[in-house]
């Protein structure tokens, strides 16, 4: 899998520990092993003008995400599917704000906010009520696999 980081938020983050944790979240969700992702970390600034510009929003957000392949996680059985699973933006100073709201550290929020942009790259989405629940309950399942990864346990 190829996975690019490219840290131009001003904020001292270890990229490999994005990198690896993006890589695990694509295998999780069985994308082909040679797909591709490229994740930017940026300023306020820079996501509020993304936000603006690509969802007609004002003001900036947490992460964004650009699908480019229209890629889906592979299924049991099935091929998966080859190609360019897409960008995101995730802005850690937002993340940082937005942490102690839903009582997690920053670093939880970062890969939280990693995982939920590669799950709508997947095309999970949380417009209806029953979207959300997947999305969510999805997500906060892969963040319990990779802080058991990360402290050297197996992950069922």
């Amino acid at each position: 899998m190829s996975v690019e980081i490219l840290n131009e938020s001003g904020v001292e983050l270890d990229v490999a520990e994005f990198a690896r944790l993006a890589r695990f979240i694509m295998r999780q969700m069985r994308v082909h092993p040679q797909a591709e992702l490229c994740l930017k970390l940026v300023d306020e600034a820079t996501i509020a003008e993304f936000n603006h510009r690509y969802l007609d929003t004002e003001g900036p957000t947490d992460v964004l995400s650009f699908p480019m392949d229209e890629l889906r996680p592979g299924r049991e059985g099935e091929p998966e599917g080859e190609g360019i699973l897409g960008d995101m933006l995730l802005c850690p100073q937002y993340a940082a704000q937005q942490a102690p709201t839903s009582s997690r550290s920053v670093e939880d929020e970062l890969h939280l906010l990693t995982i939920h942009g590669i799950l709508h790259l997947l095309g999970y989405d949380h417009a209806e009520s029953d979207e959300k629940q997947e999305m969510f309950a999805l997500q906060d399942r892969l963040l319990a696999d990779w802080r058991r990864v990360r402290a050297g346990e197996a992950v069922p």
